[in-house]
């Protein structure tokens, strides 16, 4: 992929427009409960401050309606915790887009500043993509970053119109850094190469795993998908979560990594429990003693051994989804002693995945992970082979 890199521009003095993904949680009472995409934006826009720009920077901030900013839509919250994190204020702007092309901008920012404009897609027109939208956006800057990876599969606006539009069009940092780790795993990749997929259904991933089968050496499945392709194998599964009528796609990914010498290490042994709870006792059985009204919540400790010696000869590793009801202690085992092993691995390893960060986060393995994507569906559809229109955009006008 070539695009232009914020780094790599002159700056001072200009007028940039940073698109950054702010979407951050709120609680009831409009308080951040967690700030981490505001911190992995500070460093795209300290680094336009320093080099003396103008800094505009906004983001989108739930689902809010067209035309209209109601209380829980506003960036108010996120400006505040910018001012502290940048160490300057930054004031919130409304009513920030020109009415024109030629309209002079309806607010001032200064070089060495930065503002936070109101909530995106509150803009008419903003997730139609609207041209005329774009273009009087445009009027507004010298140079457009997008550091927002998580939205880059969305054609809007702020992610793909402006960038066919603006003077200059570049990735920021953390978004550059998106690309360049995911294009190390993917486009060339140390080997063996060892991809980890799991969730609830396969449906939700049919088209990650069939793009990842034509890629790995090993495929390493978990959760929901596991039991799926246990039922291929002829495994009684008991009440275990699964989708029968995905069968047939299961045994076709089996089949088509074997005929290339490749494998889908399934389970030889699972922890199981009758009922789906935090205090539902747990019972470790070889895989063909599931009884019939057995849950499968978690894999037992011989297949973790395996697995976690595939991950020890990995030279690429690609992680999305735990391998069990890691929430619960009890059924924690497997998706624990896999992140110890990613940990512990000299491959280099990407992971992404709301559950997948959430899992880092509690065995306490952020720091030994090559690179953790916050890209959610973004990371999902890049793995998959998809084209994100933001980053098609960018490498436009490269």
């Amino acid at each position: 992929m070539k695009f232009k890199r914020l780094v790599d521009q002159e700056l001072a003095g200009k007028r940039v427009f940073i698109r950054a993904d702010l979407n951050i949680p709120l609680n009831d009472d409009g308080a951040i409960t967690d700030d981490t995409r505001i911190r992995a934006s500070v460093p795209g826009i300290r680094l336009a401050i320093d080099a003396g720009a103008a800094v505009m920077v906004t983001s989108h901030l739930g689902r809010p309606i067209e035309g209209e900013v109601r209380r829980e839509d506003s960036l108010a919250p996120v400006a505040q915790r910018l001012s502290e994190l940048l160490g300057c204020e930054v004031r919130l702007i409304s009513d920030w887009v020109p009415t024109s092309e030629s309209a002079p901008p309806p607010f001032s920012v200064k070089p060495g500043e930065v503002v936070l404009l109101e909530n995106c897609r509150c803009n008419q027109g903003e997730k139609k993509n609207d041209p005329a939208l774009a273009s009087r956006i445009a009027s507004l800057c010298d140079v457009y970053v997008n550091d927002a990876f998580g939205t880059a599969h969305r054609a809007e606006v702020t992610t793909h119109g402006l960038a066919l539009v603006a003077p200059i069009a570049c990735a920021g940092p953390l978004l550059a850094g998106e690309l360049d780790a995911l294009g190390r795993a993917l486009s060339t990749p140390a080997k063996p190469m060892v991809a980890i997929v799991a969730g609830s259904k396969v449906s939700t991933k049919l088209t990650l795993l069939r793009t990842l089968s034509r890629q790995v050496d090993q495929l390493i499945v978990g959760g929901g998908i596991a039991n799926t392709f246990l039922l291929a194998q002829g495994v009684n599964i008991g009440r275990s979560l699964a989708e029968p009528d995905l069968v047939g796609e299961a045994r076709a990914i089996m089949d088509e990594m074997k005929a290339r010498g490749a494998d889908v290490p399934l389970p030889v042994d699972v922890v199981v429990a009758q009922e789906f709870s935090a205090d539902a006792p747990a019972k470790h059985v070889p895989v063909e003693q599931v009884g019939a009204q057995d849950r499968i919540l978690d894999i037992g400790p011989k297949s973790t051994v395996r697995l976690a010696q595939i991950v020890a000869e990995a030279g690429t590793i690609v992680w999305n989804g735990p391998l069990g009801v890691f929430e619960y202690d009890q059924f924690a085992g497997g998706t624990r002693l896999l992140a110890a092993a990613i940990a512990h691995s000299t491959a280099f390893s990407i992971a992404g995945g709301g559950d997948t960060l959430a899992a880092i986060a509690k065995f306490g393995i952020t720091r030994q992970v090559g690179y953790i994507s916050t890209g959610g569906g973004a990371f999902l559809e890049f793995l998959e082979g998809r084209t994100l229109p933001a980053v098609a955009a960018l490498e436009a006008r490269a």
